[in-house]
């Protein structure tokens, strides 16, 4: 099986650091969870931008950090990820976290759609942010 690729586009003025660490990270996350690399597209945007796919796809008239478009085929993990870095930006104040640690959980957020998990409800809300913790710490810093 051939394995696809994890790319990263901006809409904005964002521009993602050490953008190898994060493409290992997210591989890393994929197959702990047993699921194969297809391709992924990360879309880094503004609120605006976010909120107009919200509208159109979705039908949704909410401000939000993240969207998420599943292609997934069995398990091999493919789709489109869009992220408001301002909506990032805002939580991160809002949680006291910094704003790489909040870009994290949010990253790994679409991908933990993407392997089947939810948060419509309390109990899966519980569950993705679990998730979301064990895998950030799969994140590795060069010392």
């Amino acid at each position: 099986m051939e394995k696809g690729e994890i790319n990263f586009f901006s809409e904005n003025e964002f521009v993602l650091k050490d953008v190898n660490k994060y493409r290992e990270w997210i591989e890393d996350v994929i197959l702990s969870e047993n699921k194969y690399i297809g391709d992924i597209n990360y879309i880094f945007c503004d609120d605006q931008y976010l909120h107009e796919i919200n509208l159109k796809y979705l039908s949704h008239d909410t401000y939000t950090d993240i969207i998420s478009f599943d292609n997934t085929v069995g398990n091999t993990l493919q789709g489109d990820i869009f992220i408001s870095t301002e909506r990032v930006a805002e939580n991160a104040a809002s949680f006291n976290v910094d704003f790489e640690e909040e870009l994290k959980r949010v990253i790994i957020h679409g991908v933990l759609h993407f392997c089947g998990y939810s948060d419509k409800n309390e109990r899966d809300s519980a569950l993705m942010r679990r998730k979301e913790e064990e895998k950030i710490k799969l994140f590795h810093v060069e010392q």
